[in-house]
């Protein structure tokens, strides 16, 4: 009888759940089929999907922190609040969140040995962050927000992965090849480029000028996902083995 009577709650929530998830699955699996190199194995992939949940929480208490001390800085409204809290508190706090679990994961395993896995390992860190991110989401605004965030901020944090990856890549064959300069410069690369890409998308996106940034923002997104794809297709294509 109790089941019967909360089975549409269950339900809906059961859809709002898979709302938030299917998007970022998809992108996954997308993503793992380019690798034609050499597969990872599926402890790894869990690992990374964990791992991304997990730097959900870091960034959590960062933003929080260092949201609260902003708040007390700055006026709300004002530019330079808004350039501060995009750029450094919630691009840094998330970005940093995932390339610190990102490095924790896969910088020392023997499975890291292809020039694609960097990009691969990022990306499926960043679904994680978003999987967990969407959910939460979802759960709160519902369906219509599942469906802007489908083919925003899903995909968008799947950018910012790709562009971490790309670089974190470059930097673990610079440190096999002995050049631990390039490998250090690469390294700040894949943690500072995500971070000013996310700063931009979130300023662009809650920017309040009518129609006109409803336009940029789309256009952002556009060459964001375009960038990203093609920086996907031409790693995967030539992929090679780094050790």
């Amino acid at each position: 009888m109790i089941f019967y009577l909360l089975s549409p709650v269950l339900s809906y929530n059961l859809i709002l759940i898979a709302a938030a998830v299917i998007p970022a699955i998809i992108l996954m699996i997308h993503v793992y089929k380019a690798d034609h190199l050499e597969k990872e194995s599926r402890s790894m992939v869990w690992r990374l999907v964990k791992a991304g949940i997990f730097s959900t929480l870091i960034a959590m208490v960062l933003e929080k922190t260092f949201g609260s001390l902003l708040n007390n800085l700055f006026s709300g409204s004002s530019t330079m609040y808004r350039i501060l809290m995009f750029f450094v508190v919630v691009g840094i706090a998330e970005e940093g969140a995932k390339y610190f679990e990102l490095k924790l994961n896969t910088w020392n395993n023997v499975e890291f040995n292809c020039l694609y896995d960097g990009v691969l390992y990022a990306v499926f860190i960043s679904m994680g962050f978003a999987l967990w991110e969407n959910i939460n989401y979802v759960m709160t605004y519902g369906i219509p927000t599942a469906l802007v965030r489908a083919l925003t901020a899903i995909p968008g944090h799947g950018c910012f992965g790709v562009f971490m990856g790309v670089f974190y890549s470059a930097a673990k064959m610079y440190e096999i090849y002995g050049d631990m300069d390039k490998s250090r410069y690469c390294r700040i690369l894949s943690v500072l480029v995500p971070v000013l890409i996310h700063g931009a998308y979130d300023y662009i996106a809650t920017m309040n000028t009518g129609s006109n940034t409803n336009i940029l923002f789309i256009v952002f997104i556009l060459i964001l996902f375009f960038v990203s794809y093609k920086l996907v297709t031409s790693v995967s294509r030539h992929d090679r083995y780094i050790r």
